[in-house]
Formats: structure tokens, sequence, C-alpha cells
């Protein structure tokens, strides 16, 4: 019998109810990425079929944009090593051309946004924040709801990409 997904497994200890759904969606993300991961040869990583963005770049994007947007969901402006994150992504000079490694940096952000939806107080998730240097609105949850579906958007890229790479081979 397979593992049923992370929303049918219960409750995430610690995280508030109104926060589930979240942590269920980044649970379910990262074990997808692993297995994507799994079969993906580290020589297909910066391929772009159809033009279509490297599943280096989705493996990127996955911890990258996660990290940002729990950065503004507690308020704090983004860093110099954010920002030079972001500037690198999709460009395979100086990054891991490992796959496993890759994946292995998505997963440790998803356990540091479950800690941090742990120690959410959900009396403020409708708090104001802002996003990004035009200072666009936003609230707490909305941004841990959007960086849980953005995470899910490119999971699912990453999952085409690498279906057209094995096809391709």
């Amino acid at each position: 019998m397979s593992t049923p997904e992370a929303w049918l497994r219960g409750p995430i200890a610690g995280v508030p109810p109104l926060l589930q759904p979240v942590a269920h969606a980044l649970v379910q993300s990262r074990d997808e990425v692993r297995t994507i991961v799994s079969t993906l040869p580290n020589a297909h990583l910066w391929e772009r079929p159809a033009a279509m963005a490297s599943p280096a770049f989705h493996l990127q994007h996955l911890a990258g944009v996660l990290d940002r947007l729990f950065t503004y969901a507690r308020n704090e402006p983004l860093t110099s090593g954010q920002l030079a994150y972001l500037a690198a992504e999709g460009d395979p000079a100086g990054v891991s051309a490992d796959a496993r490694a890759l994946s292995d940096a998505f997963s440790a952000q998803v356990e540091t946004a479950l800690r941090q939806l742990c120690a959410t107080d959900a009396a403020r998730l409708t708090d104001a924040r802002t996003v990004g240097r035009a200072a666009l609105p936003s609230t707490v949850i909305g941004l841990l709801v959007h960086a849980a579906e953005h995470v899910q958007r490119h999971v699912g890229q990453l999952l085409v990409t690498a279906r057209v790479l094995a096809a391709a081979r």
C-alpha cells in the first residue's frame, strides 16, 4: 500500500490548525521532489526542453522562494545572501550540479518553514506584511498560503520537465 498524501496523514505536530494546509502542502511537495529527483540524472539538470525552465532552476527556486516568502511573513527584509541567491537562480555557474544536493537544500528549507509555522501565532495571521522592494501589500497568512501554492506549482513544472527529459532519452 502506498503512503497517503500528506494531508491524509493527520495533523502535523505543533502547527496551528489554520496553518495545517500550508504544512501539508510543503510536506507533500518535499515528498514529491524526492521522488522526482530519485530518477533524474544529474546530466539533465540544466537541460531546457522546449525552452522550459530547467530542473535545476525549479530545484533552486523551490528553496529560494520558500525562504524569501517566509522571511516576508516574519516581517523581515531580505538579506544580501537571499538577494544573491535570487540573482543566481537559473545560473549553472557555481551551483551544485547534483540533483540530490538541490533536493536536500529544499528539504532543509521545508523543515525551517515547518518550524516557523509552529511558532506562528494564529492571532497574527491577518497582520499586514509587505513584499519586495515595491512593498506590495499582503498578510502573514497570504504569504504563507502563497508560498505553499507557489512551491506546488514549481513541483508540478519540475515533474513535467523531468518526464519530458526522461521520454527524450
